[in-house]
This record gives structure tokens, sequence and C-alpha cells, in this order.
């Protein structure tokens, strides 16, 4: 057979095979579609579909939850949070207040926006409201003639308003080298409920400041809180005045350097014996004080001649035994702040003796206490600050709370500090504030009334604490890092060296 004839016999063949491999292909494609496949397949969309209807819906229940309960604030100030105080403060709040956000759209403070849902969550009295000045550019003008900075606040009750400028809830400090400035401090938790206190209350508490016997000055950021914590400070000088005035919330009577006459030890005690109010400090002066300890007699306590120096090296630092560490003890006026374990710092205290001879009617509580082994060095001039037989052994109060319980309900209350070094910015830093919040949470428990709640919240550090550890822990230390790690290494590298020699 010819070649030509064969391939016209191979022809058909080659047209018949790819026929059937066309036909093949088509029915691999026709049984993909059979019902198993079809089966699994709506499976597996189901549970997809499923699985986002889930995730949807818990998306929506999360988003509707509160942020406390969504948002974890991990900052290390909690500046995202509003602390026990406020709390405290919201929970008996019983009148509606606004809080509006002056910002423009887009442009709002994110910290400040969250701190501000805290408190819309914490109270239902609480109520945020945003307003955008390109949109409302007469708002402001309601409410003060000053320009208002952007994402300040304005805080309404009623009648009563009070504007927070951003420049108050974010504190700074100003390098004079470069003119630069630097973010120190939040104090927006301290700013809002301070003015949401203020609004609230009826008549602001007045603290009246004894003048006239070279009574220290009230440090610059002891004033500021208490002027945050809506208290009125004014003034008093007795022997003009003759009597203290009736708006009194509290007297304070800060070291003076000499004494106070008859008339106004009698005008003191008048005040106090009907139920007055007041807040002492005291340092140590070669001055006569008969009249100023005759106030303190009256009420069951005296001073201690001299300084008293702490015996125990974990309640004294910066390695002096005068700089002493008290233990902190949980009366009524501090219980709060006893229980949040803040350390406390007392330069160049006198002793408090509780007297024996006081009325039934009268209460005295420790607030500060030293060791046993602390003792009062009655000899300044002394080249030694070891025991002698003329010092007073201790322990002894550094800071106590007296109440006296009168007719009428009436009550007597004071709390007597004996070192007002207390109230010193520098010495107060070196505790991360606790000194200030001592001092703030003593004040309002006796400015509080049933028509002023006073409330000062400090500001949250956005810098590095310093740490100031007592004498007991530096020698510890001193012990681990000069002696016992160096030894360790040591007792491992001559094992590891003998094993060595042996081998």
């Amino acid at each position: 057979m010819k070649l030509k004839e064969k391939l016209k016999k191979k022809q058909p063949e080659k047209k018949n095979k790819g026929i059937s491999e066309k036909k093949s292909f088509k029915e691999k494609i026709k049984s993909s579609f059979n019902g198993k496949y079809i089966k699994n397949g709506s499976y597996s969309m189901l549970i997809s579909v499923i699985f986002i209807v889930i995730f949807i819906v818990l998306n929506m229940i999360v988003n509707a939850l509160p942020t406390k309960y969504s948002e974890i604030d991990v900052s290390d100030q909690k500046l995202f949070s509003i602390g026990k105080q406020t709390e405290d403060f919201l929970k008996k709040l019983d009148k509606d207040v606004t809080i509006y956000q002056i910002a423009q759209s887009g442009a709002e403070d994110e910290t400040v926006s969250k701190l501000l849902k805290k408190y819309e969550e914490a109270s239902d009295h609480i109520k945020v409201e945003k307003k955008d000045p390109v949109v409302n550019p007469k708002f402001t003008s309601e409410y003060t003639d000053a320009e208002v900075s952007s994402n300040s606040l304005i805080v309404e009750c009623g009648e009563r308003s009070k504007v927070v400028d951003y420049g108050e809830i974010y504190e700074s400090s100003v390098d004079y080298n470069t003119y630069s400035y630097t973010t120190t401090g939040f104090d927006g938790e301290g700013q809002i409920t301070s003015a949401i206190s203020y609004v609230t209350s009826e008549n602001l508490p007045v603290l009246y400041t004894l003048d006239g016997h070279g009574e220290k000055d009230l440090d610059a950021s002891i004033r500021e809180d208490i002027e945050k914590a809506n208290i009125e400070i004014r003034s008093l000088n007795l022997l003009t005045e003759e009597s203290v005035p009736e708006d009194t919330a509290c007297l304070m009577i800060n070291s003076p350097a000499t004494d106070i006459s008859e008339d106004e030890k009698n005008a003191i005690l008048e005040y106090l014996e009907n139920g007055g109010k007041a807040m002492i400090f005291s340092d140590y002066t070669e001055e006569s004080m008969e009249n100023f300890d005759a106030v303190l007699e009256n009420y069951g306590v005296e001073r201690a001649d001299g300084i008293v120096i702490e015996g125990d090296a974990q309640h004294y630092a910066m390695q002096m035994p005068y700089y002493i560490v008290p233990e902190v003890k949980s009366a009524e006026p501090v219980s709060g702040f006893a229980s949040e374990g803040y350390f406390v710092l007392a330069p160049y205290a006198q002793g408090i003796r509780k007297l024996d001879s006081v009325r039934d009617t009268v209460t005295i509580d420790s607030i500060l206490t030293t060791s046993d082994s602390a003792y009062s060095k009655v000899d300044l001039n002394s080249e030694t600050l070891e025991k002698t037989e003329e010092d007073i052994a201790g322990p002894f109060d550094l800071g106590v709370s007296i109440t006296e319980t009168l007719k009428d309900d009436k009550q007597t209350q004071i709390i007597y500090y004996s070192t007002a070094n207390l109230m010193d910015s520098q010495i107060n830093a070196a505790v991360a504030g606790g000194n200030e919040q001592l001092i703030m949470e003593s004040l309002n428990w006796m400015c509080s009334s049933d028509e002023a709640e006073t409330v000062s919240i400090p500001s949250k550090s956005l810098q590095v604490t310093a740490l100031t550890p007592t004498a007991y822990d530096v020698s510890f230390w001193k012990i681990c890092t000069m002696g016992l790690i160096p030894g360790v290494f040591l007792v491992i590298g001559f094992c590891v060296w003998l094993k060595r020699r042996k081998a």
C-alpha cells in the first residue's frame, strides 16, 4: 500500500480520537456538578456564612459594651481611667451635668475623649457633647468672654458653669536654654472632677490661714491643690478680727515662728469648742510657745522637746535618721490614703505625745507613727546623733486626728502634724506625691459637707518617678551588688576551674 493511502486511513482515526478525548473532558465537567460535590460545597458555604454572622454579632456586642469592659488601660499612669476617689464622688452625684468638648471634628484629643467616656459611663448624670467651633462659632461666648482654645472643656450644671482650658489639662515645663516646652503631667481627671464639684456645689468652703506670727507660706503646689478642691483661701489676722469668722470651714495654723497672744488663744479655743475644725502644723523653735501649746494641750496632746531621730533603718531615708518614713495608720481622715500604700517623708519632725489628763469626749487617733527605736534629740547642738541620757525615748506620733463630740450634733475636728516640711514640694516629690495626697485627704475630710463635696485629684506625672529607698534598702542592695552577686559568680567560676583541672 502506498504511503499516501496509509495517511488517509490514519486521519479518521485521529479525528475519532480527538472526539473521544473531547467527550471525556465534557464528562469530567458534568461529573463536577453531581450531587456529592454540590452537597460538600453548600456545607462549606453555610459554615462560612455562620462564622461571618457570629463575628459581626460579637463585634456589635463588644461595641455596645462600656469601655471599662471592652478596653484595657495599659498606660503606666492610667491616663484613660478614673480613680476610686472620682468614682466615689460620681456615685454621690445627684445633679445633671453636661460636659462640652470644644474641638473641630476630627481634631479631638483622643486621651481627653476617652477619659470623658469614662465619666459618662460612671454616672447617669454625666452627659458629654462635642461642639465644633467652626460650626458653632458663638457657642463659647454663652459661658465666657475669653478665647477658648481647641480641646478645652465647658462643664455646666443648671446656671453654673466652668471652663477647663486645654492648657490646664496638660502640665508642662520650659527649658530656658532652648526655650522649648516639655509635657510633664496629665491633669485631666483632676481638672474635670474639680469642675464637676464646682458646678454642683451650692456654697464653696473657705479655708482661713492664720497670719501675724511668722507662719510659713503655703507651698505653691499645695495651694494649687487646695484651689483645685474648690476651697477658697483667705488670710486671718486675729488681732484685728478678734474672732474666727462664722463662714470658716477650716482654720489652718501653719508653723508659727512666734507664739500667739492670749486673746488669739482664747479666740481659737472658742471657735474649736463650738464645733470648729483646724489643721495645725508646727516646727521646732527655741521660742517659747506657751499659748500655742495650750491649744494643743486642751485637746490632749503635747510636743516633745527636740527633734525625732529614727533608730530603725527601715523608717528613715537618704541616710539621714531625721528624714523619717513613718508608718501610716488607718485613721478615719486618711483611711483611703493608708490603703493605697504610699510612703510619707517627714523631715525634722517633733514627737507628739498623748496626755492622760483629757476629757472623755475627746478621741485621739494616730495618723503617722515612728518605730519603737525612735527617740527625741533634746540637745540639737550635740556632736552625735546617738541617744544620750537626756534624750526622750519613743515611740512617737508625728501626726494625729482629734475629734470631740459636742451637743447639737456638732463635732470638733483637728488634724495636727508636727512638721510643716510635709508640704514642701521637693520633699513631696521624693515620695511620688505621698505627702501631698495625705494632706489633701486630711483637708477634704474636714472641709466636705452636705452642701459641698471637696475633692482634689493629683495630676498624673508623665516623667520618670524618682526612687527614694530607706536606709535599710540601700544597705541591702549594696550588699547584693557589691558582695552577694560577685561572690556567686566567683564560686561558679571556681567550680568550673576545679572541674576542668580534674578532667
